[in-house]
């Protein structure tokens, strides 16, 4: 099978002989790959003008609804991709990861679109105030960049690699164009080809390059994005492009690592703890063969655990039935190929400079229903180095596979020391149930790693893993790690939008913004805004209320039904040296007022009270004070109609200013409403 690229709208396969692909357990020709004849620029200039456009206009909203689609979709025909997968050496368990992961990716994004507001563009934290008399001010908001998302993935998670990415920038609007590694590149192209059939994504959101790329960047520009998984020489390569430079691209790298797990003095042989860590240990090592990005390299354990350590582990990889991934009862599949189980046989030897072996063979081991010869087989293998301080090797070169070597520590110093000398990793777990040693180690060592997982049997049955990046939080890592920052939320959308200042009037900004800024002018809506429906409502629609003067039995009452007796509000005697003059209104009192004040009792469109986002008592409120409102419509975030509901609604956030017969703030809050849709 010759796989073809997709590329301007269309399929296309290379004009060359194209590079053979093997089945990883049986040596067989999987597919053949290649780019020859492509385009490069053309796809590049296809994705900005066609692909672009029609992302940027939609809003955070409308694309994370387009990403729960396609998950779904995806989702649908989850078992033709486990299929495919088994040839790249994966086994099941291994194959879930990537899959179900990635299309976990395209869930997870797709509920972050809750945190935007249903617009296309992002108003990002408090505006500026920039005058004394409140006419001039500054906000920040975050546009799409014009460009394209240029994806180089690495071969060890197909799905994922592209998933996890293209659902950040799909959702931040951008357009992306996939370079999976070419290795295992059949998986990603079969997923891509059901991307496309199902039409979800606007034309140009995604094309694909199945067979070599080495002079797409060229082509980049200053609106593109260029992300990067893989080994730290081809980053630093990568990065190191004329074009890169010269158009200060932003270049998101995400290397492999030295990561490690630190076993706490605490969790000695026979506790929890030291059982959790050897099953931590033994997943790291044998899911996907050690190859991920994240796999534990380095095992810290206090000097006084090593024996105990070593044949806990020892023990556990026994239980580890090496062959096809396709046969039932095999734990651990193979390398994505020959040429892998070469180059990690090349890096053992360097560790073995200064290390030693105690578990496992590079040659003598057994397969299970698989080509040993043909295939891409290795055992696991537990290398020892007791002195890491001074054999640094173990902190310097990788081995991508099954492959973890384990070494000791004096004290809790020492292990953040060790910990360090991988200079940046993306991940490290360390196995204690003291949360005063997770905290020291947490804290010493947090500079050197972009995710520290505490792991102790109170978390042991949810946790995810040592070597499981989640989409919510970042993923990167510093020095040798790549020094990126990949998914992590609002923080990874925000990775493909241009940042921009904006300044003028509160007026201004509220018309750019679509959010009312305090001191902006005030729209009269002819009638109070609880008698309109969602649709009608303006940003900027003030209600002035009537006015309510506040009294000593205003004070007591409220006490009474809210069992607030503080001092302030009920003992006049007891107010020296407090910035209060004579007995204070309760600040939810206050609220309280307000909100019968601004009320519209009838029934109407406003359904429920949906919460209170900020509220601050700016000043004290004392019985003969006269409050008023000033009730206006600050923010609308359309809501998706839920299964089996028969009415359409939205959420509006309301500016609650209350102030006095001085016409100054005594409280100021945001309050939610939902509010019903107009009939379709």
């Amino acid at each position: 099978m010759k796989l073809e690229n997709y590329v301007c709208g269309r399929w296309q396969a290379g004009t060359g002989p194209g590079q053979e692909l093997y089945d990883a357990s049986t040596g067989e020709v999987v597919a053949i790959a290649g780019s020859e004849g492509l385009d490069f620029g053309a796809m590049l200039d296809y994705g900005r003008q066609t692909g672009n456009k029609n992302l940027r206009k939609l809003t955070f909203h409308e694309r994370g609804r387009m990403l729960k689609a396609l998950a779904l979709y995806l989702l649908e025909r989850k078992e033709k991709y486990y299929e495919i997968s088994y040839k790249t050496g994966a086994t099941r368990a291994d194959s879930w990861i990537d899959i179900e992961g990635g299309i976990g990716n395209l869930f997870a994004n797709a509920s972050l679109r809750r945190k935007f507001p249903d617009l296309p563009y992002y108003t990002e934290g408090e505006p500026v105030g920039l005058s004394k008399g409140g006419t001039f001010m500054g906000h920040h908001i975050l546009v799409p960049k014009e460009g394209v998302a240029v994806h180089i993935n690495a071969f060890n998670f197909p799905v994922w690699g592209m998933l996890e990415k293209c659902a950040v920038n799909w959702l931040a609007g951008m357009p992306a164009v996939v370079k999976p590694a070419t290795l295992t590149s059949y998986l990603t192209e079969a997923v891509v080809r059901d991307i496309i059939k199902s039409g979800i994504l606007p034309e140009g959101a995604l094309q694909l390059i199945c067979g070599n790329a080495r002079t797409l960047l060229d082509f980049v520009n200053y609106q593109d994005v260029v992300t990067f998984t893989g080994s730290a020489s081809t980053g630093i390569m990568l990065k190191s492009n004329r074009r890169i430079i010269e158009e200060s691209v932003p270049f998101n790298m995400e290397a492999d690592s030295l990561n490690c797990i630190v076993l706490g003095e605490d969790a000695a042989p026979g506790t929890p703890e030291f059982d959790l860590f050897v099953k931590e240990v033994r997943r790291e090592i044998v899911v996907k063969c050690g190859q991920k990005c994240t796999a534990v390299r380095r095992i810290i354990v206090p000097e006084k655990y090593m024996e105990d350590a070593q044949i806990a582990i020892g023990k556990a990889l026994t239980n580890t039935p090496i062959g096809d991934p396709r046969v039932e009862g095999v734990k651990m599949g193979a390398l994505a190929g020959k040429s892998q189980v070469n180059e990690v046989k090349e890096k053992v030897q360097m560790l073995l400079k200064n290390s030693t072996l105690v578990y496992g063979d590079l040659e003598q081991f057994e397969v299970t229903h698989g080509n040993k010869n043909q295939g891409a087989f290795l055992s696991p293998l537990l290398l020892r180095n007791d002195a890491p301080a001074i054999h640094q090797e173990v902190h310097q070169i990788e081995a991508f596979g099954p492959v973890s070597t384990l070494m000791p520590y004096k004290d809790l110093d020492e292990a953040v020391e060790i910990a360090k000398m991988g200079k940046g990793s993306l991940c490290c777990s360390i196995v204690t149930y003291d949360d005063r040693i997770a905290r020291d180690f947490v804290l010493n060592a947090a500079t050197h790693h972009c995710r520290i997982l505490v792991l102790h049997r109170d978390s042991a049955k949810e946790s995810t893993g040592h070597g499981s990046p989640m989409p919510l939080l970042v993923h990167g890592g510093p020095g040798r790690a790549g020094g990126g920052e990949e998914m992590g939320g609002m923080r990874g959308v925000k990775h493909y939008m241009q940042r921009c200042a904006i300044q003028g009037t509160p007026t201004t900004i509220t018309a750019i913004t679509d959010q009312y800024q305090y001191g902006a002018a005030y729209k009269d809506g002819g009638k109070h805004p609880f008698r309109k429906y969602f649709e009608e409502l303006e940003i900027g629609e003030t209600l002035i209320t009537h006015k309510r003067t506040v009294t000593e039995s205003d004070i007591v009452s409220f006490a009474n039904v809210s069992w607030d007796h503080f001092y302030a509000h009920t003992d006049a005697t007891s107010l020296e040296g407090t910035p209060f003059s004579q007995r204070v209104a309760h600040g939810y009192f206050v609220l309280s007022a307000a909100a019968g004040l601004f009320v519209d009792a009838a029934k109407g469109p406003v359904l429920l009270n949906y919460g209170l986002e900020e509220c601050r008592f700016t000043k004290p409120v004392y019985p003969g004070m006269t409050i008023g409102v000033r009730l206006t419509v600050k923010e609308k975030i359309a809501q998706e109609q839920k299964e089996g509901e028969d009415y359409r609604k939205g959420i509006v956030k309301w500016l609650v200013d209350v102030y006095d017969e001085t016409n100054e703030t005594v409280a100021i809050a945001t309050i939610l409403t939902m509010v019903r849709m107009k009939e379709a």
